[in-house]
């Protein structure tokens, strides 16, 4: 499901699929965190909703940057990992990352692992 583009602009369309406050915290906790259950993703400290999170998880599935699998004998009980495009997604949050502590006060990497700073 791709969304109708604004205009040709790679970073408006990539804004379009990636750019809403939550899509990116999500692929970090997957990418950094190794979370992929629902309940993990409800942990981290930005403070997700379920609704959202759910519609989140939905649309990163549709557009191919993670996929689902069911994790035990209940249909509804999943496991969320990224998918190689989702993975690509890795230089784009270190950058941002770099970005942030370097010109926002306040901001620090103790969330991240030691092999992931840098």
């Amino acid at each position: 499901m791709t969304p109708p583009r604004r205009s040709p602009c790679p970073v408006s369309c990539t804004l379009d699929l990636i750019g809403d406050r939550w899509t990116l915290l999500i692929i970090r906790d997957m990418m950094f965190f190794d979370k992929q259950r629902f309940e993990e993703f409800l942990d981290s400290p930005e403070g997700i909703s379920t609704n959202i999170l759910a519609n989140r998880l939905k649309l990163l599935e549709e557009l191919g940057l993670v996929e689902k699998q069911p994790y035990s004998n209940h249909s509804r009980r999943m496991n969320y990992q990224l998918t190689e495009e989702g993975k690509s997604l890795r230089p784009v949050l270190k950058v941002m990352a770099a970005w942030g502590l370097k010109h926002l006060d306040g901001t620090r990497l103790p969330l991240l692992p030691t092999s992931e700073r840098g």
